[in-house]
């Protein structure tokens, strides 16, 4: 079964492409899901709505999540609502970028 853990661990290792830093420590994962036919879901955001990074941040996504067995289809889809902000970040995250 693909939960919900398994796949926010594998997005763990996607960097965000400018700041190096997991795309899930930077809280810009809303949702993740899987069906039994292996179809993954993905729910994510940007920084900003001008961001230009979509297919840079979608497609390592995409590939990422392939390599989990059962992972049929992946699809990304970007919302702006809610906005993100700094709160979203993790610990871990908001001290590598100098908020602490």
């Amino acid at each position: 079964m693909l939960s919900k853990k398994l796949l926010l661990g594998q997005l763990q290792n996607v960097p965000d492409p400018e700041l190096g830093i997991s795309i899930v420590e930077l809280g810009l994962i809303y949702d993740v899901k899987a069906d039994t036919k292996g179809n993954v879901e993905v729910l994510m955001t940007l920084t900003t709505m001008g961001c230009p990074l979509f297919e840079l941040i979608a497609d390592p996504i995409k590939a990422t999540l392939q390599k989990l067995e059962g992972v049929k289809k992946v699809d990304v889809e970007l919302t702006f609502d809610p906005p993100w902000s700094p709160d979203k970040m993790s610990k871990e995250a908001k001290v590598k970028l100098g908020f602490f």
